[in-house]
């Protein structure tokens, strides 16, 4: 199929179901999801359809705006974030060593995932990883203190950052909205972004979790460059492309 023939199927898709994810598209033509999203940016040029995160919708289309809250985002990629969490207990230091959770539902899952024989200190500012972790019996389980975001449920602000630099963590298992080569790691928050970045710079080792859907993508507020990651634990959803780029940064990739 020709470059302009799939166009035109695609935008007939965007057209007849009001909306269409590259994922799906990708699937459906049997194309890579970078070639999707060079499809979908001629057709936004054109006027046949508008680009969200994920996909497109048709022309004028309100699409969702802004950051979605953590019942949202439990649902979507369910699948891949409960694999992410499971591959990201490899990654652990050994007995007598520390591990920060992030905030995030994939970050979430590494933390259901801890094996409870391995003893452990464990670090978060997400209340939900707190809670999970309490229920387990966790018993060296540190939570930072701030204001709470009610959106991800997590502390945020200057109590929480410098709390936090005051610790030296072994292994970070960090979530991020977008990863980029341009912008690095990004979130849409501000605040978040600036607890993030503290969690990368007290860590000796950056274990990123996100699913495929995260890459290429880029948000309000960068927190930490190619540069600043260890491991990135995604899914068969990642460009090769993309893949042997964080190579060259000296990343490694683990498709779990």
């Amino acid at each position: 199929m020709y470059a302009e023939e799939r166009q035109q199927a695609i935008a007939n898709q965007v057209r007849q179901n009001g909306r269409a994810s590259v994922t799906a598209l990708a699937s459906l033509f049997d194309v890579t999801s970078e070639t999707v999203r060079r499809d979908l940016a001629v057709l936004e040029r054109n006027g046949h359809l508008q680009r969200v995160h994920g996909g497109a919708v048709r022309p004028g289309a309100t699409p969702v705006v802004g950051e979605q809250g953590i019942d949202e985002r439990l649902l979507s990629h369910t699948a891949q974030k409960l694999a992410i969490g499971r591959a990201a207990t490899r990654f652990l230091p050994p007995d007598g060593g520390s591990v920060f959770i992030d905030a995030g539902t994939t970050t979430y899952q590494a933390a259901l995932a801890l094996p409870r024989d391995r003893r452990l200190t464990v670090v978060t500012h997400s209340i939900p990883v707190a809670g999970a972790l309490a229920a387990q019996g966790a018993d060296d389980l540190h939570v930072l203190g701030g204001r709470v975001r009610g959106l991800t449920q997590a502390t945020v602000g200057a109590d929480a950052v410098a709390a936090l630099e005051r610790l030296r963590i072994t292994t970070a298992f960090v979530g991020t909205n977008g990863i980029s080569v341009a912008h690095g790691l990004s979130t849409p928050d501000p605040d978040e972004a600036a607890i993030k970045s503290a969690i990368v710079r007290v860590a000796n080792r950056v274990v990123v979790l996100a699913d495929s859907s995260k890459t290429g993508h880029e948000d309000l507020a960068s927190f930490a460059g190619l540069e600043d990651i260890d491991v990135l634990i995604t899914d068969t959803g990642i460009e090769p492309a993309f893949a042997a780029i964080l190579a060259d940064h000296g990343i490694e990739t683990v498709i779990a």
